[in-house]
């Protein structure tokens, strides 16, 4: 069934592409400049320097230092602090991907990865602000209103979470084995490529399937309003903010709601952060899912 599916898709975006080739070239084109303006000088840096602190041993020694309080806010989950920090502060997909590198150098167990990926995974405050806020909607004095509305239910649901997961046992060790040269440096730079080269194709793939949507829907606005939001949420977003038939009582918690959840692009980029992990994506969706709900009912009541 599975594999019955993807030659569908496959075959889909084939004929897409055969049928309305200038609508694909543009659609390309666009998802490439946002990935090149946008994504790539925005997360590039920080997603080197991640691995390089990850790789080096600097952040092991900055959590022992700072071991005392991380154990009292993170239910002796020290380790989980980075990812929930870098993941809250620098958005969607830093979460997934620092989660995956913390499991892989064995930081981590299978659950506190299962269980940080989902909740660390958001839209950036950046692009919540400037982007939906600002340039979509025109609301400038929901911000930080709209950060609790989309932050604040998957950090309290994921320290829950946490705080039920029996602290991993770790031999205390006084000794730095810190260490930084040019072959940490070198696998930090090129792990760094490879990961927004990927998010760059992604972003690429999605915008050709939000405008296979919008083709698709017609004329019939709410179901291309549903379709592109639950695709990739900046089209989505666009696409919703500009709608004259709903007001904004109505756009502000769809849009709210299909942030929270990430879009299927959204998804696919995270699946790709965690491949070979173990990381449960099952477990990734549901929770996602649940706290587009939440956050969708809050914005319904708080607008």
């Amino acid at each position: 069934m599975k594999k019955r599916l993807s030659i569908f898709i496959i075959m889909l975006f084939i004929l897409f592409i055969l049928i309305y080739p200038g609508d694909c070239v543009a659609a390309a084109a666009n998802g490439l400049i946002l990935w090149y303006e946008n994504i790539l000088p925005a997360l590039l840096p920080f997603t080197i320097f991640s691995n390089i602190l990850i790789r080096s041993g600097y952040l092991d020694d900055m959590i022992r230092a700072a071991g005392p309080l991380l154990d009292r806010i993170f239910f002796h989950h020290p380790h989980a602090a980075y990812p929930i920090i870098s993941g809250f502060l620098f958005g969607f997909p830093i979460g997934s991907k620092t989660t995956a590198d913390l499991l892989r150098e064995g930081r981590l167990s299978l659950q506190e990865a299962n269980i940080l990926c989902a909740m660390c995974n958001n839209i950036s405050p950046v692009f919540v602000s400037s982007y939906l806020l600002m340039s979509s909607l025109g609301i400038y004095n929901k911000t930080w209103i709209t950060y609790a509305i989309l932050y604040l239910p998957p950090l309290f649901t994921g320290l829950f979470l946490l705080s039920r997961q029996k602290a991993r046992s770790s031999k205390k060790n006084s000794t730095s084995r810190s260490n930084l040269n040019f072959q940490i440096i070198d696998a930090g730079i090129m792990n760094g490529f490879e990961t927004l080269l990927k998010l760059g194709g992604y972003i690429m793939l999605f915008s050709l399937m939000t405008q296979m949507c919008i083709r698709a829907a017609g004329k019939h606005e709410l179901a291309l309003m549903c379709m592109t939001g639950f695709t990739e949420i900046t089209n989505g977003i666009n696409v919703i903010a500009q709608s004259f038939s709903y007001p904004l009582s109505v756009k502000y918690p769809m849009i709210i709601g299909f942030t929270a959840f990430g879009g299927l692009s959204g998804f696919a980029q995270t699946a790709s952060m965690v491949k070979e992990t173990g990381i449960s994506m099952r477990f990734y969706l549901g929770f996602r899912i649940i706290q587009a709900l939440i956050s969708t009912l809050l914005a319904a009541v708080l607008i």
